[in-house]
Formats: structure tokens, sequence, C-alpha cells
């Protein structure tokens, strides 16, 4: 609900006053691809989901509608975790395939997706899906441990995170979902424009 602070210019002898809202099990987590090569180059797609607090009840006396309707949200599809089936979503999305669609459906051009070692991306459920995704014409490639520095999509992030996210502390988590969403928003329509405007200026020179 709080982004950590960072440095900040501030009068001297003057109190440096930071807003801060306490998580109690309230976040948002992203999901984000950025594709770098080809025709889709500057393309980025993303989704977010808000994390609700536990329930305390012993047992569960709303559903799982009901509880993200109390905190503003129209539907269960934009809260809980980011597994191993949203993953796989957003692949097949960014990959192109239509909702409906042929059994045997493949990309015409190859799709290769560089990803980090999270629990989701290494689970068991996106390694037996990894034969489903390659005879598409998708290919996933993992990152040695521990190299953030080796992951195109990191700088992106810290752009989102630390520019394009202002206001970086809300007491309503509806909100930071919505703030978290168009922060992503005018990043991807950004990397759309500068690979616009790179082969503008391509074509100017040649």
């Amino acid at each position: 609900m709080t982004l950590p602070a960072c440095y900040s210019w501030f009068p001297r002898a003057k109190r440096f006053r930071v807003p801060y809202e306490a998580p109690r099990g309230r976040r948002v987590n992203t999901i984000d691809m950025h594709f770098t090569h080809g025709p889709l180059a500057g393309r980025f797609v993303y989704q977010s989901f808000a994390q609700l607090p536990k329930s305390r009840a012993k047992k569960a006396r709303k559903t799982l509608a009901e509880r993200a309707l109390a905190f503003g949200f129209t539907s269960e599809a934009q809260v809980g975790p980011i597994d191993a089936a949203r993953f796989l979503d957003l692949v097949w999305a960014a990959a192109g395939r239509p909702l409906v669609h042929a059994s045997d459906w493949k990309r015409e051009r190859p799709l290769g997706i560089v990803l980090d070692n999270y629990s989701v991306p290494v689970s068991a459920s996106v390694q037996q899906a990894l034969a489903g995704l390659e005879a598409a014409n998708i290919f996933l490639f993992y990152l040695p441990s521990y190299c953030p520095e080796m992951s195109g999509i990191e700088p992106v992030w810290q752009d989102v995170k630390y520019h394009e996210l202002q206001e970086r502390s809300h007491s309503d988590l509806l909100a930071c979902k919505q703030t978290i969403d168009a922060a992503l928003e005018r990043k991807a329509v950004r990397l759309t424009r500068s690979v616009t405007d790179i082969t503008t200026f391509g074509q100017m020179a040649a």
C-alpha cells in the first residue's frame, strides 16, 4: 500500500514527512511482458491483481466475489494471487492466440520469453505446459538465479515505480490498483511511442 521511500530534497531544519499506510494483508501484484524485438517491438502488456487481506474467520462466511465487492472491485478476476494459470493466460494472450482457436494453433513467428526464477514461472504447472507452448512456437528462457541486471524488464519496473507512481501511499486498495494500472498504461504508451519515434527517425535518415 506504500512504496519504499526514496531520496528527496527538502528544506534544511524542516521535517520531511512520508505518508505510510500499513498493508494489513493488502497489496497489488503485477505481471508484465515487454517486447524488445520483432514487429511487436515496444509493446508492453500487463495485468494487475489486488491481494485481499486473509479472512480470520475459522469458517468462510463470504465468497471471493463478495469479499472483492466489499473492497470496491466489480469482479473476483481482479483480485487474488498471480498463479500458474494467470501466468499462462498472459503468455497465450501476449502470443496472440485468440479466445476461440484450433487445438493446433501455432504462431507464425517464434516467440522467446525471458524469465527470472520467480516461483510461478518455474512451477510444476508451467513446466508441464512447456511442450504445448513449444508446439505453438513459444519458448521460455530462464535467467540465472540472482541476476536481475540481465533482465531487460527491470529498468521498466524501476521507471514505473520511481517516475510514473508519484502518489506513493494509498489508504484504499481499489485506488492503489487503479493508480498502478494508470502508471503501467502510461509506460506502455511511452514504450510504444519510443519505438515509433526511432523507426520514423530511421526512415528520415535513410
